[in-house]
C-alpha cells in the first residue's frame, strides 16, 4: 500500500463521523483506491455507490485543505460517477 493511501485512510477515518449512507471509492491512479462504507475506511477496490477519481496530487491537496473538493469537481480535476448525494456527504468529510 502506498504512503498516500495509508495517510488518506488514517485522515479520513478520523474525519468520518457517523455512517455514510452507502459506499464510496476514491480512485487515485497508480497509487490505488480507498473504500469508505459502513465498515469504515480502508484500502480497497470494490464496487461502490459512488466513485470519485482524481490524480494523487489533487487528492493530497484536497485532503490537506489546499483545494476545495467542490472547486476540484467544478474544474474537472475530481470526477464523480454514481450517487451524487453520497458524494456531497463526502465533500463535508474532505473539507
Amino acid at each position: 500500500m502506498s504512503d498516500l493511501i495509508e495517510k488518506a485512510v488514517a485522515a479520513l477515518s478520523e474525519r468520518l463521523d457517523g455512517d455514510l449512507a452507502g459506499s464510496a471509492k476514491f480512485v487515485l491512479g497508480e497509487e490505488g483506491s480507498i473504500m469508505i462504507d459502513g465498515s469504515g475506511v480502508r484500502a480497497g477496490d470494490e464496487d461502490a455507490d459512488v466513485t470519485l477519481s482524481a490524480a494523487p496530487e489533487v487528492f493530497e491537496q484536497i485532503l490537506s485543505g489546499e483545494m476545495n473538493p467542490t472547486g476540484a469537481f467544478m474544474s474537472g480535476q475530481l470526477t464523480v460517477d454514481g450517487d451524487m448525494g453520497i458524494a456531497m456527504q463526502l465533500a463535508n468529510v474532505l473539507s
